[in-house]
Parts: structure tokens; C-alpha cells; sequence
């Protein structure tokens, strides 16, 4: 799959307003306004977001989606069928917050990743270790487990995001060497064990910044980004966005 695709996650930030600000910066610069970026918004903000983002390259992104498959009573639940309704491409599954917050469960996973898939959707798989598993040397072992469940998936478009947790909003980044190495064994694993895992693209997310973005997305083996805290600054995402359209 060519190119690369970079997602900003907002996590729990913005108001209306400034949601609606950011996004308008997003798309007055044609370094941002492509078809391979995508912004995860707060759930509250996206269907306002969608009905700025008709007709525009810019692509929307939620940050969850129901492991329900059926309307019903699930209170606080977001379906995978409403959040295509209102024009959502992408969707966050796994990221490291909702797995330690939230306790989710490989099998919880799943069944998120075959309803977004089902309806039209492309699930962005979070895997990636804590720095006690790291520095065990568990990691591997760790990102496989989390990987697992891909091999119960025999069909659809996803994407699969390592962010070791202990680069997340701690300022500190991976070297561009732990990178090649975890990304590479990502595409490995998924090669022995996954269909069609020739389409999987890969992306770094970990204190990815305008200062070191380039550097990251050259990396063997690296597709894109999910861009954390840069994402919520509009300079900031722009100059990432940029530095990976030069390496496509």
C-alpha cells in the first residue's frame, strides 16, 4: 500500500469551537488537506466535524467504536454503523489508554475490529508495551499477543499502530533503531500469520513532533503516524503532514 497515512488523535480535547477552529486550519493548507490524513476527534464533535469535511480530502476518525454490532440498549455506546453514517473513514481499536483504563480485552478488540470492517470503516489496531515490559525484554512477546487476534480476520482493509506506552505524552521517543526493529517484527508476525498482511501499513506513535517527525517516517518499515499532543496545534501537525508528503 503506498504512501503514507497520518492521524491526529485530539483524545479527550477541544471544545465545539476550537474543534471546529483546528479543523478549518487543517483544511485551508493543502499540506494537510490530503486524503492520507485523518483527524480522531472527541465522539461528541464528530458529526459537527463531518458536515465540515464533506467534499474534502481531509479524512474523520473516531477514537472507539462499540464492540456491539446491533442498535439496542447500550447506553453510551457508538456503533461502527453510525459512525460510518456520519461519514467517518477511520477508527481508533486498542489504544493503550482504553486498554489500561477501560481493562479491554483481546476478545472485546475483535469483535471492534469486525464491526468496523463490516461497515465500511478501517480499524486502526493500537499495540505497544509499558517501560516494565520493555525493560524485561518482553516486548516482543507483549506486541505479539496484542497482534493476535488479527489472525481471526480473513478479510477487510486495517491498519496497525505500535506506540510503546512509555512514549506517550512522557516526551520521550523510541530511537529510530527500536522502531525499525518492533515495525519490522510487526510486518513479519502479521506476513506468517495474517491474510492478505501485504496491505497491512504500520504507523509510529510515541511523541511524534515536527522536529523529529521526518526522521521517523523514513524509517524502514514505517507507514505513517498517529500523532498525539502535536495534533491538537495546527503549525505543528502541518509540519508533520508535510514532512511525510515528501516521502510520497
Amino acid at each position: 500500500m503506498a504512501g503514507k497515512l497520518v492521524i491526529g488523535n485530539w483524545k479527550m480535547n477541544t471544545r465545539a469551537d476550537s474543534a471546529q477552529t483546528l479543523l478549518q486550519a487543517l483544511l485551508a493548507d493543502e499540506t494537510s488537506n490530503r486524503d492520507w490524513v485523518g483527524v480522531a476527534a472527541p465522539a461528541v464533535y464528530l458529526a459537527g466535524l463531518a458536515e465540515r469535511l464533506r467534499g474534502q480530502p481531509l479524512r474523520l476518525c473516531a477514537q472507539d467504536v462499540s464492540a456491539f454490532d446491533q442498535d439496542g440498549a447500550f447506553t453510551g455506546e457508538t456503533s461502527a454503523a453510525m459512525l460510518a453514517d456520519i461519514g467517518c473513514g477511520y477508527t481508533l481499536v486498542g489504544h493503550s489508554e482504553r486498554r489500561q483504563y477501560f481493562g479491554e480485552s483481546n476478545a472485546a478488540l475483535l469483535r471492534k475490529m469486525r464491526n468496523a470492517i463490516a461497515a465500511g470503516l478501517v480499524p486502526v489496531l493500537c499495540v505497544g508495551e509499558t517501560l516494565e515490559e520493555r525493560e524485561a525484554g518482553r516486548q516482543l512477546e507483549v506486541i505479539r499477543d496484542q497482534l493476535a487476534l488479527l489472525s481471526e480476520i480473513d478479510h477487510g482493509e486495517y491498519v496497525v499502530a505500535y506506540e510503546p506506552v512509555w512514549a506517550i505524552g512522557t516526551g520521550k521517543v523510541a530511537t529510530l533503531a527500536q522502531i525499525a526493529e518492533i515495525h519490522g517484527a510487526i510486518k513479519k508476525w502479521c506476513l506468517q500469520n495474517v491474510k492478505a498482511s501485504d496491505n497491512i501499513r504500520v504507523l509510529y506513535g510515541g511523541s511524534v513532533k515536527a522536529e523529529n517527525a521526518e526522521a521517523i517516517l523514513a524509517t524502514e518499515n514505517v507507514d505513517g503516524a498517529l500523532v498525539g499532543g502535536a495534533s491538537l496545534d495546527a503549525g505543528s501537525f502541518r509540519a508533520i503532514c508535510q514532512a511525510a508528503g515528501k516521502l510520497i
